[in-house]
């Protein structure tokens, strides 16, 4: 029987939520507000002289090649971050399920990037990928392969695509590691007796009950790759070679920050804040189907 709460006071429930509704307001919708009144304006460098110009920002973004361009950037970005990002990390954490000595250790290795911090991410990868210093590059010419991210796009973007999903490799296996460990072994033994293959059980038993982990997974790294990687971005490449890295989050800041364009970088942000939403929105309205409770 569930037990319902009954408050004497109809303010305290309202009470105890106030230190939350508190921090929402005042660091999201707060924010969030001036970021779209904002988009509605010119301002001076220093942001003292607002003048309304309606929707003027936006129709000056959509005739901007660049920031056109960066859409495709960001969608090729956001889609190998979090393909290779959950790939990777469902590979380990399968094989940390079925290790037995050293489990721990092996864990524990796995779970430190998370405590890098996305800039220091960026900088490790990029000297590993020096092309004059870089171990990786030294180990890429061996081989015959040339490595250069300041002249290629290629390898520039694979340069932030590998620092994004290192960085976030460990938050995802936590939550499959977890995900296996939840999956009845009683399934998986009465499987083995009848004789399936341990890749058909994986198939047809461990995945499908894994897809609310990996569904929820699949939300969290999309949100990551558009909102959290800029840090990496300006310290791997700073959106170079010319603008081949340029993803969304990193333009607004380009032009809001260091291009001092105050409306055209909020106007910037209230379109990426639009996406994301729509996004998540899709997901949990169609994506969500599929997924089996």
């Amino acid at each position: 029987m569930q037990k319902r709460m009954l408050f004497k006071s109809r303010w305290l429930p309202w009470a105890l939520m106030l230190p939350q509704l508190t921090v929402v307001l005042v660091f999201f919708f707060w924010p969030a507000g001036q970021a779209l009144l904002q988009s509605l304006q010119i301002q001076d460098a220093f942001g003292t002289a607002p003048q309304f110009v309606g929707l003027d920002n936006f129709r000056d973004l959509l005739a901007d090649d660049n920031y056109l361009a960066s859409f495709r950037i960001t969608a090729v970005f956001s889609v190998l971050v979090a393909g290779i990002g959950l790939g990777v990390a469902l590979l380990l954490a399968v094989c940390a399920n079925r290790v037995m000595r050293g489990a721990l250790a092996y864990r524990t290795m796995l779970i430190w990037p998370y405590a890098v911090a996305p800039a220091i991410a960026g900088i490790l990868w990029l000297f590993m990928l020096s092309p004059s210093i870089g171990v990786l590059a030294y180990a890429l010419r061996t081989v015959g392969i040339e490595w250069n991210q300041v002249v290629n796009p290629g390898q520039a973007m694979a340069l932030i695509v590998m620092a994004a999903v290192w960085k976030q490799i460990s938050y995802n296996f936590l939550f499959f590691l977890a995900g296996l460990q939840a999956v009845p072994k009683s399934l998986i033994e009465a499987a083995a007796i009848d004789g399936a293959s341990p890749w058909r059980r994986f198939r047809d038993i461990v995945f499908p009950l894994l897809s609310p982990t990996t569904f929820f997974l699949m939300v969290v790294n999309v949100v990551y790759a558009f909102f959290e990687t800029f840090a990496i971005v300006d310290a791997a490449t700073q959106g170079g070679p010319g603008v081949e890295t340029t993803i969304l989050v990193y333009k607004v800041f380009h032009d809001g920050f260091q291009g001092l364009d105050l409306g055209s970088s909020s106007a910037q942000s209230v379109v990426l804040m639009a996406i994301v939403i729509a996004l998540t929105i899709i997901q949990f309205r169609y994506v969500e189907k599929k997924v089996q409770y």
